[in-house]
């Protein structure tokens, strides 16, 4: 099927009536090819220009459609500048396309920045929606809640991470969030001793051929994952949320948040009180107290 014969893009909007062109938000397959819409390879044909996070990879999957449109490269290291060069492009009336190695553009990939410029600078911005990993995953997790918070890639840096997840121990919803296959087993150790044994639900290599969706406690798997030999695929992972409780927080609990904010997150005493009393609802001068106590200050 040959495409991008020259003819402009028609349909929702009339691009003859406008002085600019339209940036395109085109999502691609996460793996298997098939995953595409017949929206997305008719935009892919008929616009002037395709912004690609890496031009090898779409160039293999421009060559499976049978699309020849001109390619350039639009990675998160140069979004500013080549965001500018593309937006010089739209304004003199050129159709783009941008689109990541998998997926949505702009969800934990190159995107946002281009996208915002073009909203600035008057450029219509029109979405061709399809595979996305975060709500691949989410359609098979069986959630009685469809509320969910989503963050994206975790900090790389450990220390970072675990303040990260420390600080949503008591959110309610259900934690969304993706990894690398070489911190995997490390973010979850850290998930483990944060959240304990709540549920939770790991995928990876999503509608490929070695395709895997684990379910259970985190301690579980942890286990799985740490007897692989090696690990592949970047990883979506869903944790559950803290359960409502109208109990307050019992002096044990308390001992050991201080405990953690002094020698894992380093915290000062006032700090730590202030950190726990506002996420657990607890009594501030009681908090204070155990502080004392724990920071070696309330012993004469």
């Amino acid at each position: 099927m040959a495409r991008n014969s020259g003819k402009k893009i028609h349909g929702e909007a009339n691009s003859l009536a406008r002085k600019t062109g339209t940036l395109y938000v085109v999502a691609t397959p996460i793996g298997n090819l098939e995953d595409i819409t017949l929206r997305a390879v008719r935009v892919l044909g008929e616009v002037d220009l395709i912004a690609a996070e890496d031009t090898r990879h779409t160039r293999k999957l421009l060559s499976h459609l049978d699309i020849h449109t001109p390619l350039v490269s639009y990675y998160k290291d140069k979004e500013v500048s080549k965001a500018d060069t593309l937006i010089a492009d739209l304004l003199v009336g050129k159709d783009v396309a941008l689109v990541s190695d998998a997926g949505t553009p702009g969800i934990s990939d190159p995107g946002a920045i281009l996208v915002a410029k073009a909203r600035q600078a008057g450029v219509r911005v029109e979405p061709v929606p399809g595979p996305s990993a975060l709500i691949a995953t989410l359609s098979v997790a069986g959630l009685q809640d469809s509320s969910f918070v989503f963050l994206g890639f975790l900090p790389a840096k450990k220390n970072e991470r675990r303040n990260l997840l420390y600080g949503l121990r008591n959110e309610n919803r259900a934690m969304v969030f993706y990894e690398s296959p070489k911190r995997i087993s490390s973010c979850l150790r850290d998930c483990e001793e944060i959240f304990s044994e709540r549920w939770s639900l790991v995928a990876r290599e999503l509608t490929k051929i070695h395709e895997e969706i684990l379910e259970g406690t985190l301690v579980e798997i942890s286990r799985i994952l740490a007897d692989k030999v090696k690990i592949k695929g970047e990883f979506v992972v869903v944790v559950a949320g803290a359960q409502v409780s109208d109990e307050k927080p019992d002096s044990g609990e308390v001992n050991e948040l201080l405990v953690w904010c002094r020698d894992s997150l380093g915290l000062s005493l006032r700090d730590a009180v202030k950190k726990i009393t506002g996420e657990l609802g607890a009594s501030r001068s009681e908090v204070y107290k155990q502080a004392l106590d724990i920071w070696g200050e309330g012993r004469e």
